[in-house]
């Protein structure tokens, strides 16, 4: 059986759930989503959607019965991954090995040590001082582990922040797009006038595809290809003449971001990562490149920041932003 006619499992039907299925669906796949309720409006047609509960492995693992492929796209609230992170993935990488499946992780770039993120590649070692970032690392040597130990055939994605449909709770999110369609000041955060990498979500999904149907990928991690990095304040401009209106941002620091977090439990758990908006964010995915030349195509993938910005001011005029 083809790869394209097997079975290809994605946990989570969030922005990054989605985007994978997108890329899987143009494959021709066989694609299942999971997630708690069984139920996404957004995914894509002809994709199965099943409630299951990833914490429990007997679950995970019925649901990934004969899965060629496994990709690892869900995770718990920002406020909630020391405690719950961890067990969701392992229980998922249990899963992946009882099934003979592939595992193909997405993941973001909080494991590496601030000291190196002007120039982030794969080949640092993990010694981030944050808490989330403890965690990130703890997760990504045990996927790696896995691999070494021939448990599971696994692979990793990373991307920085990311933006595009369906993406709210991100620097370029939420509280930078809805501001700006309402005419109004996007929110920003940190020094918005230096250079930071940033991945549109199909790019990342269409990564993780890539990952799960090329067994050269195996036993690494992989940074997601991105256009090139500009400042919080290009970010804004490009939206906005996307949109069609004037470009206007405000812009927090680190201290107004503590002072919301004694009411906003997100925004406390942000204090820690400030350091990646106040220095250059720079991701070096040369490592793709190098090794996938043929998937990088001009205009399309990775996608120009322009296109990106217009089809996400598409998608947030029409998802307008719900009143409580």
């Amino acid at each position: 059986m083809s790869s394209n006619q097997s079975l290809h499992v994605i946990f989570g039907t969030g922005p990054l759930g989605q985007a994978t299925a997108r890329s899987l669906v143009r494959r021709g796949c066989t694609v299942r989503m999971v997630n708690r309720s069984g139920k996404s409006a957004a995914a894509p047609q002809g994709v199965e959607i099943v409630a299951a509960d990833a914490y429990t492995l007997s679950s995970a693992i019925e649901v990934t019965k004969g899965a060629a492929v496994i990709y690892q796209c869900a995770q718990p609230g920002y406020t909630e991954w020391v405690e719950k992170f961890p067990p969701l993935q392992a229980s998922i990488l249990e899963a992946a090995a009882a099934n003979g499946a592939k595992l193909i992780v997405g993941e973001n770039l909080y494991m590496y040590s601030e000291d190196a993120i002007n120039c982030l590649h794969e080949e640092l070692p993990y010694t981030t001082h944050t808490k989330k970032g403890r965690v990130r690392a703890a997760m990504a040597q045990a996927v790696i582990d896995a691999h070494k130990s021939g448990k599971v055939r696994t692979a990793s994605a990373r991307a920085p922040d990311f933006y595009g449909m369906g993406v709210l709770s991100s620097l370029v999110g939420e509280r930078m797009f809805y501001p700006l369609l309402a005419g109004k000041a996007a929110n920003m955060a940190g020094d918005v006038d230096v250079p930071h990498s940033i991945t549109y979500i199909d790019d990342f999904g269409e990564t993780l595809a890539i990952l799960g149907e090329r067994d050269e990928a195996l036993g690494q991690a992989w940074h997601v290809p991105n256009a090139a990095p500009i400042s919080q304040r290009q970010m804004v401009e490009l939206a906005a003449k996307a949109a069609g209106v004037e470009p206007k941002l405000s812009a927090m620091g680190k201290t107004k971001v503590r002072i919301g977090g004694i009411f906003i439990p997100e925004a406390r758990e942000m204090v820690e990562m400030m350091y990646v908006l106040e220095k250059p964010y720079i991701v070096d995915d040369s490592k793709f490149r190098r090794a996938f030349p043929e998937t990088l195509k001009l205009g399309e993938f990775p996608t120009p920041l322009e296109k990106g910005m217009r089809v996400t001011v598409g998608w947030y005029r029409e998802n307008p932003q719900v009143k409580h």
